[in-house]
């Protein structure tokens, strides 16, 4: 019996450690790639419209549905993701 409880104590931290891993990593991914700086990746920013971007990066490789309400769009393009609120530019995310 004294077996078990230091064995069930050790695999209930095994996975709180791997969640924290996993956000540290995804905060670290956000600041190593700064919108359209010279280190970063040419993508578009808040506020521009879905006709802008078309200009701008041309036609996206897939144009999701949208969904929810207010309606939001995604947009892939092959190194990133673009994400609309109606026709404006939220936000766009780097793939990795």
């Amino acid at each position: 019996m004294k077996f078990w409880i230091p064995l069930l104590f050790a695999t209930t931290l095994i996975p709180a450690t791997q969640v924290v891993q996993a956000e540290v990593l995804l905060l670290d991914a956000i600041a190593e790639e700064p919108v359209n700086s010279p280190e970063g990746l040419q993508r578009p920013t808040r506020g521009l419209t879905m006709n802008q971007v078309r200009m701008q990066f041309g036609e996206p490789d897939y144009e999701h549905p949208w969904v929810g309400s207010p309606p939001i769009t995604r947009w892939d393009y092959p190194d990133y993701s673009v994400f609309f609120e109606f026709e404006m530019v939220l936000i766009s995310v780097v793939h990795r």
